[in-house]
């Protein structure tokens, strides 16, 4: 068994919790990522894990009010869009998410992409696996380059109203299996602000070649270690929330990393219900 302030004061740590370990600077912030390997841009309700807001205006719900402090995020996370500091998309339960440029790979090779960004998507489609309106998104950025949203829908046809929420699903799918990411903002729209998206592979040309050779049960090992060097501590639940997983492929991963003494299993948190996996650093702690 190991105590619950164990626990806590390890994830005080990684998130970033204590006032004077909190981000100042955008430099803090793609440090921070660095670090972690991954993290999200919000907290999200459900999922306990790092996040860039909670980093740096504390663990507190994200404000309303448009100048609270904690906003800098937002300032931050647009001026380094077209600086490749860090990957940011809609990955993670397909919520903004940034993603460090050494764990990319990784995550790309988990991904159902297969080398040939001019094809792949027209493979998925006749499976099954991509919607009509992904593949008419992809398909208008591969033909036209970079397109804002505005410029999207209409080369994409589907400017219209009942389409928003097809437009809205493609994008956030092909966001979340590494086929488009944000590159920039535009002065476009209603608002005068929308994400101009761009194809992943074309705007990380060596992407392809760094994820090749990573093996599935590698990649899979990584972002556990990732996981696990940011939370302490978890349950296999925790995982397959997150990650999206299957339960089977979860456990090999998991397995593998006990295998190895990363892990330990069947430990208990004073205070906790149920048996967790648990950092063997910690464990020891």
């Amino acid at each position: 068994m190991i105590s619950l302030k164990i626990l806590n004061d390890f994830r005080a740590e990684t998130y970033r919790l204590h006032p004077a370990k909190r981000l100042k600077s955008v430099d803090d912030a793609i440090e921070f990522v660095n670090r972690r390997g991954f993290v999200f841009f919000w907290p999200i309700k459900g999922l306990n894990f790092p996040s860039l807001w909670v980093a740096t205006a504390g663990d507190r719900p994200v404000a309303d009010q448009h100048d609270d402090p904690g906003h800098i995020t937002w300032r931050w996370k647009d001026n380094m869009l077209g600086k490749r500091a860090w990957y940011y998309a809609k990955i993670l339960r397909k919520k903004a998410t940034m993603v460090a440029l050494d764990s990319l790979p990784y995550f790309y090779a988990l991904s159902e992409n297969y080398g040939s960004p001019e094809e792949d998507h027209l493979t998925l489609y006749e499976q099954g696996r991509l919607t009509l309106e992904a593949k008419a998104v992809y398909g208008a950025i591969l033909e036209e380059g970079p397109l804002d949203t505005i410029s999207l829908k209409k080369a994409s046809k589907l400017s219209n109203k009942e389409s928003d929420s097809r437009f809205n699903k493609a994008i956030t799918d092909l966001q979340a299996d590494f086929k488009i990411t944000p590159i920039r903002v535009a002065q476009a729209g209603a608002w005068k602000y929308a994400f101009v998206y761009e194809i992943t592979a074309r705007y990380y040309p060596d992407l392809i070649e760094k994820a090749r050779g990573i093996p599935e049960k590698d990649a899979r090992q990584k972002l556990l270690m990732l996981f696990f060097q940011s939370q302490g501590a978890a349950r296999l639940a925790d995982i397959t929330k997150l990650f999206s997983w299957r339960p089977n492929t979860a456990t090999r991963a998991v397995e593998s990393l006990i295998d190895t003494g990363f892990l330990r299993e069947e430990v208990k948190i004073e205070s906790l219900p149920g048996e967790w996996l648990v950092l063997s650093k910690l464990a020891e702690s």
